[in-house]
């Protein structure tokens, strides 16, 4: 294999055919038959005068040319498999039960909300209505919160896993193959929906089993051991073996379920802020440098982090051509989050800023496990009952929240609720506002034109991880405390993201594998 790397104008980096020409015409072996190209990176450098994209060829010859593994086939029958329980069907569950097939065992999936067709109909309840279904929201479902807040594949865990196995695993299920090659891969929260339902029809068909509308309400335990756990409050269900936890970060009664029954948990620090939404044109027009975006260049992002004495305060889950959407969870609270199709081409961006919370921040009792998560909740209800009892948010613009006034109107934006005109700086506590305030003007010098009045501030950005951590040994993936239970995922502590909570999730799989060996 030779690698050949080019440098591709925008419109030119979409096009395979002729980026594997250009790389066999660069080596000199343009009509050779003897060899074979395959795009293997592309990424966006748009530092110069003109954003060109840097694109790596892997060239082969033909007596060495293999196509792409296809994991699918690894997967077993699992009829009469050992069985694992696994609770949440969201990407940390969801690869998990993949992984079990491959591994030979039976995965049986507990989800609490609806499948991911059912789950439209709550999304359109909460944006219009204002109706939050506590089992079925933007978080809850099948294919948990990434599915529809963005599909951003994008993730820095390659210590984690085979990045490029779970990736191709979505393409298998429907993922167009560019997520395989590009340096900030995304799929879309209009596509992610059928790759979903996609990976159930899969584990399904080999022999896994799937109940929605199905809540886990207690469990009882006998000699640190999980013998059994309880289903919608009523039915008991005896374990058949270790059971997989990738509940997610917003399941806050799973946290309290396992404090009450005495499980070990942790506190941990989190972030906390508010969602910033500009036009998208603008952000274009600062990071190209272009008045208007020429063919070929995608929506653009940005990446902004500014140290605020011994805090940091951050931009997260930034959406190009995207949403911003409710995320609440139950009602009487008021969660932002932000969300984009896969050809992004919304006509605003958004971004969390968000300042990074130690434990010092919210409690000076270092065993109180639930200080993080009260002071979480407690603003999400605090800026809920600022409002009238809608999902309505309050807003500012980013020049009068300097200012410190509160804004006459308000600038266009893609929150569907609606926004109403508050004074964020008594909205949000001093610790996170003020910091927010300092590092705003940073922001600025980062990237001029950024401190506009068409930039809107939205309260409040919160669920940007979880505020509890269910702590679990290093090697064996499980509990410290009880025998046979996994905690896994972003609800567990251990992942960031669809990717990473996917990796998690084979992980965690492959080390039930071994426990049951043993």
């Amino acid at each position: 294999m030779k690698t050949i790397s080019l440098t591709l104008r925008p419109e030119e980096a979409w096009d395979r055919d002729l980026i594997c020409e250009r790389a066999l015409a660069q080596m000199g072996e343009a009509e050779n038959p003897n060899f074979k190209a395959r795009v293997d990176r592309r990424s966006l450098d748009a530092r110069g005068r003109k954003p060109v994209f840097r694109v790596r060829v892997n060239v082969y010859n033909t007596d060495e040319w293999e196509g792409l593994p296809q994991f699918s086939d690894e997967l077993k029958m699992a009829e009469n498999a050992p069985e694992v329980a696994i609770i949440g069907a969201g990407p940390a569950g969801y690869f998990a039960a993949i992984e079990c097939l491959a591994q030979g065992l039976k995965p049986i999936i507990i989800e609490r909300g609806k499948d991911v067709r059912d789950r439209r109909r709550d999304l359109r309840a909460i944006q219009q209505f204002h109706e939050v279904n506590p089992n079925s929201n933007y978080c809850f479902g099948e294919g948990g919160a990434g599915t529809y807040s963005d599909g951003k594949l994008y993730t820095r865990s390659h210590k984690r896993g085979n990045i490029f196995r779970a990736m191709k695993l979505l393409v298998e299920h429907g993922a167009p193959e560019d997520i395989l090659i590009d340096a900030q891969p995304h799929i879309g929260s209009n596509k992610l929906p059928k790759i979903v339902s996609a990976l159930r029809n899969t584990i399904l068909s080999h022999g896994g089993k799937i109940h929605f509308n199905t809540r886990l309400t207690d469990i009882e335990l006998k000699d640190e051991t999980i013998k059994r756990i309880q289903l919608n409050d009523d039915e008991w269900w005896d374990l058949p073996g270790p059971m997989i936890l990738a509940t997610g970060h917003s399941a806050r009664d799973i946290y309290y379920l396992l404090h009450r029954r005495k499980v070990r948990l942790e506190a941990k620090p989190f972030a906390l802020g508010v969602r910033v939404e500009h036009p998208q044109a603008l952000i274009d027009e600062i990071q190209y440098r272009q008045r208007e975006r020429q063919p070929g260049l995608p929506a653009s992002s940005y990446k902004l982090v500014q140290q605020i004495g011994d805090r940091g305060v951050y931009s997260f889950c930034m959406c190009p051509g995207g949403l911003v959407v409710p995320a609440a969870t139950a009602p009487g609270e008021i969660v932002t989050n932000g969300m984009s199709l896969s050809k992004r081409n919304s006509a605003f961006a958004n971004s969390g800023i968000v300042v990074g919370l130690e434990l010092e921040d919210f409690t000076s009792d270092s065993n109180d496990v639930f200080a993080g998560l009260r002071y979480q909740a407690e603003v999400e209800q605090t800026v809920f009952k600022a409002g009238d009892g809608s999902q309505q948010a309050p807003a500012q613009r980013l020049t009068d929240l300097l200012k410190g006034k509160e804004s006459g109107s308000l600038p266009k934006h893609s929150y569907i609720p609606g926004l109403y005109s508050s004074n964020l700086r008594k909205l949000l506590p001093a610790g996170i506002i003020n910091r927010i305030l300092k590092a705003l003007p940073h922001f600025e010098n980062k990237m001029k034109g950024y401190i506009t009045e068409e930039a809107v501030a939205i309260a409040t950005e919160s669920r940007t991880s979880s505020p509890i951590r269910i702590p679990r040994d290093n090697k064996t993936f499980m509990h410290t405390q009880i025998q046979g239970l996994f905690p896994c995922g972003e609800g567990a502590g251990y992942a960031g993201g669809i990717i990473s909570a996917a990796l998690d999730g084979q992980n965690v799989a492959r080390a039930v594998l071994r426990y049951k060996r043993n």
